[in-house]
């Protein structure tokens, strides 16, 4: 495998798409002696055919305001590989929505849902719609315009959409209501839904509380523990929320959280009442996390700064990706810390990745260390395939179950000779070659 020509085939047709392009490039750097190992991929080509997705819809969604005036947006919906299952990934409404981002999260979600080991496809959707500043009638309108013209494209065995950045219960459930309407079916063609109808318990925390799981894991590998650890959490929403409870749960100390306008550092940890008030700086709509310091005395905002020049054992970027970058990355490793997880998805420049594995720092993937949420997706779509809703704890034992089993097979295959484990390459070599595996197995098509 020629790395440098297919980068640079993809860079020729498509131009601009950083973030699609630096995923690609990720995993092509990881996979690559592996693949040299099968010349049967070689000859089936199933490097250029995984690298594209399987198809791209593109639509104009066209919907009216409270004030009666139209508006128009752009919906896509990136089905990227259904080799071991049906396409599933969340749709994210936000303005900075476009092509390049949504191919790159079809691409990692493809790995994400094959780590997990069940039967699930890669896709990502959404719009450059933003909810901020919307009443829910304009909400509850732009989601249905946005199915009416998509839900063709979609099925229970065919396509599973979920929530991501900007779509939460409320979306989906409007999501949701529409397509059940459209098709006259109530089937478990999305997930993230209301517990009412078909939605799973654990849900909203899964993301975050899948993260720490592998954490635990992580460090039980070291024969350490989190008790005690002091954390840096970026983000401030259902993901952030979610880690951070967890985090507090198994005795660790989460000392920040962040948002567009900075960040708020801590000392006394945020837990309690304080997790309770993140989910009410996130409900404000505003997306500041400023007045949390005014609330709470002896915390301090640092006003269009990171977290992650605070000293701490564990680094969890939870916010968007690229969040942390090369000079975030020596600070972390200048101060010591012993492990930087991903909970967002691609939360880490390449030059911050270059920088922690050369350190031998414990560095762990996205799509890795966030497959707690699409992993608890798939046990509601089972849930919703038996009409069955499982209590909390069974949810709960599954999901960690799952998370442990990622863990072990990222070891087994990123187990370098001196010892140390390259969380990265291991997580991509897992999810490529059970992808690859069952693409050879269906033939050419």
């Amino acid at each position: 495998m020629d790395i440098n020509n297919i980068l640079n085939s993809l860079e020729a047709k498509h131009p601009g798409e950083k973030e699609y392009l630096q995923a690609v490039k990720e995993v092509l750097i990881c996979v690559e002696d592996v693949y040299n190992q099968h010349p049967e991929f070689e000859k089936a080509k199933i490097i250029e055919r995984m690298v594209e997705p399987d198809r791209i819809v593109t639509f104009r969604v066209t919907w009216v305001d409270d004030r009666g005036e139209v508006q128009n947006n752009i919906g896509y919906r990136v089905q990227f590989n259904n080799a071991i299952g049906p396409y599933k990934g969340g749709i994210r409404f936000h303005a900075s929505v476009n092509l390049s981002i949504l191919k790159f999260l079809g691409f990692e979600q493809t790995f994400k849902n094959a780590l997990t080991t069940l039967p699930m496809g890669g896709a990502k959707g959404g719009s450059d719609f933003s909810p901020r500043g919307k009443s829910d009638a304009e909400i509850m309108r732009f989601c249905q315009a946005f199915i009416l013209c998509l839900w063709k494209n979609l099925g229970p065995d065919r396509d599973v959409p979920a929530g991501d950045i900007g779509v939460g219960g409320r979306e989906v459930g409007y999501m949701y209501g529409m397509y059940k309407k459209l098709v006259n079916e109530c089937t478990g063609t999305f997930t993230g839904k209301g517990l009412s109808f078909g939605g799973s318990l654990v849900r909203p925390e899964a993301t975050g509380f899948g993260a720490l799981y592998f954490v635990q894991s992580m460090l039980a590998e070291k024969k350490d523990s989190i008790e005690g650890k002091t954390v840096a959490v970026s983000g401030f929403g259902n993901v952030a929320w979610g880690a951070t409870l967890k985090a507090t749960q198994l005795g660790a100390k989460v000392v920040t959280i962040s948002g567009p306008d900075g960040y708020i550092y801590d000392p006394d940890g945020i837990s309690g009442e304080k997790i309770d008030y993140m989910l009410y700086l996130r409900a404000t709509g505003e997306d500041i996390v400023a007045p949390y310091a005014e609330r709470f005395p002896g915390s301090t905002f640092y006003a269009g700064r990171k977290p992650w020049e605070q000293k701490v054992d564990i680094a969890l970027p939870c916010a968007t990706q690229n969040e942390v970058d090369g000079e975030d990355a020596k600070m972390l490793v200048a101060n010591g810390v012993e492990i930087v997880a991903e909970v967002s998805n691609m939360g880490c420049t390449p030059e911050a990745i270059d920088t922690f594995i050369a350190s031998h720092t414990n560095y762990a993937p996205g799509k890795a260390v966030n497959a707690g949420g699409v992993a608890t997706s798939g046990l509601e779509m089972s849930q919703n395939a038996e009409h069955l809703q499982w209590s909390a704890e069974e949810v709960d034992k599954r999901l960690h179950e799952i998370m442990r089993n990622i863990h072990t097979q990222c070891v087994e295959h990123g187990t370098e000779p001196d010892g140390f484990i390259n969380y990265m390459k291991g997580a991509n070599i897992a999810g490529f070659m059970k992808v690859a595996n069952a693409m050879m197995g269906q033939g050419i098509i």
